[in-house]
């Protein structure tokens, strides 16, 4: 059977619901007194956030609005298990860690609250998601991460045999886990898509296809910003872009690394099997080091399934089948059904795998969500816009901490990346070197 659908597209699947918008015929200001560069979710809701303050309040994106990957990610949202799983709080004094994960979950209490206020069209499910492990070592490792979580995010967790597992994932693949109730996923594209409007109503503009090419600060304190489309004079500057950050901004080109994450979606599947694979409509994800992360689409007809399944980047068309291959070890019952979208997303990592809001030369900056961005990269750029109009005095542990830069610099980025990724596929092949080469081979497992 051919795996790909005759409608197939390398596109993702939410832009059917909420494509990305062009905007360019509009002319750019020449004046603005709060420029915003990048229309992701963090550039929106600072965006918002300026306009309700009634501040004139310009978003340019070098491509079109909502293009990025606030667009194309899996839509997961949670609040400090990214912090926890990852260790990346090892070593930091205890009031530093307790600050980290309080403002973590306050970026999944703040978009809860945003989608709830403005009456954003989202598809927000609180269905709850399922860790995985991997191998049977994870397991423990798993059990004192949801412990750590429970006592210092107040999430309700259930911790799970290999044999219940089945009752969240319908499958064997991994060796236990533990569910959180409280997390869920957002239609991510519809979510950009009502943080455009909402932008829009409360005064913003936003211009596609305006790509910034470098900003230059005055005398009297103003910023000159250059674009494909004209000098902008701005009051104000907040760069929020993340994976797709480039040298408009020299020095946060030096402190974001992109890493592009892919993801396949099958064609609507039989209710009873979506029944049988994920019952409780759960986000789904595992213990590996490259990280495997699945999904019900919003409308429970679909899986959504997504990793970086080799080192190397190349065409969504030709990762589709890895992608497949590894959905096939988990879910066998799938190997009838066909593909019908393929994509890729660039994710913005951190030296120190943190989020940061930082200034640097009266320039703001909003990125690093490390693979985490739906809740965090929303409530950073709205903090972001509070300090920059100086509407709180508490900074987040985010805007508090130093933003280290990477040790190599960007040209550098063609080869770290793969570096790091096979170093990555060799620690989960040192963990799991039977089901690592299964995959490989294209093996599926034998269904139940």
């Amino acid at each position: 059977m051919n795996p790909f659908h005759p409608d197939f597209r390398a596109d993702p699947y939410w832009w059917d619901a909420a494509p990305p918008e062009t905007t360019e015929a509009e002319p750019l200001p020449a004046e603005v007194e709060f420029l915003i560069v990048g229309s992701g979710f963090a550039g929106l809701s600072a965006a918002l956030e300026a306009a309700r303050a009634g501040v004139a309040v310009a978003v340019l994106d070098g491509g079109p609005l909502g293009g990025g990957a606030s667009s194309r990610s899996g839509g997961m949202v949670s609040s400090g298990q990214k912090l926890v799983l990852t260790e990346a709080l090892r070593g930091l004094p205890a009031e530093k860690t307790q600050a980290a994960l309080e403002d973590s979950k306050a970026t999944f209490e703040f978009l809860k609250d945003l989608v709830r206020r403005e009456g954003l069209d989202a598809d927000l499910q609180l269905t709850g998601r399922f860790f995985g492990a991997f191998t049977p070592a994870h397991l423990a490792t798993l059990h004192r991460n949801a412990e750590t979580l429970r006592a210092k995010t107040g999430v309700t967790i259930r911790i799970l045999s290999r044999a219940e597992q089945r009752a969240e994932v319908g499958s064997d693949y991994f060796h236990g886990g533990f569910v959180v109730e409280d997390y869920g996923g957002v239609h991510p594209a519809k979510l950009n898509q009502a943080l455009r409007g909402a932008a829009r109503a409360a005064g913003a503009a936003l211009h596609s296809h305006a790509r910034v090419l470098g900003t230059t600060r005055r005398g009297d304190g103003r910023h000159e910003v250059r674009t494909s489309r004209g000098t902008v004079l701005a009051g104000h500057v907040l760069f929020a872009t993340n994976g797709y950050t480039d040298a408009a901004s020299p020095w946060l080109h030096r402190r974001i690394i992109p890493v592009m994450s892919y993801q396949i979606a099958t064609e609507p599947l039989p209710r009873a099997l979506m029944d049988q694979l994920i019952p409780h409509r759960r986000m789904v994800t595992d213990s590996r080091k490259e990280l495997t992360y699945t999904r019900p689409s919003p409308d429970g007809t679909r899986i959504l399934f997504g990793c970086r399944p080799r080192a190397l980047q190349a065409e969504p068309e030709t990762l589709a089948l890895r992608l497949r291959d590894r959905m096939l070890r988990i879910w066998p019952e799938l190997a009838d059904y066909r593909i019908t979208h393929a994509w890729g997303g660039f994710v913005g990592m951190t030296a120190d795998r943190l989020p940061h809001i930082a200034e640097h030369e009266g320039v703001m900056h909003a990125v690093g969500c490390n693979g985490n961005g739906v809740a965090l990269m929303t409530f950073l750029g709205w903090h972001a816009t509070q300090l920059v109009l100086g509407r709180t005095n508490r900074r987040a542990f985010f805007a508090d901490i130093p933003f280290p830069a990477l040790p190599l610099p960007p040209a550098a980025n063609p080869v770290i990346v793969p570096v790091m990724s096979a170093a990555y596929h060799l620690r989960d092949f040192a963990a799991n070197p039977a089901e690592v080469a299964a995959e490989r081979l294209g093996r599926p497992r034998p269904r139940s």
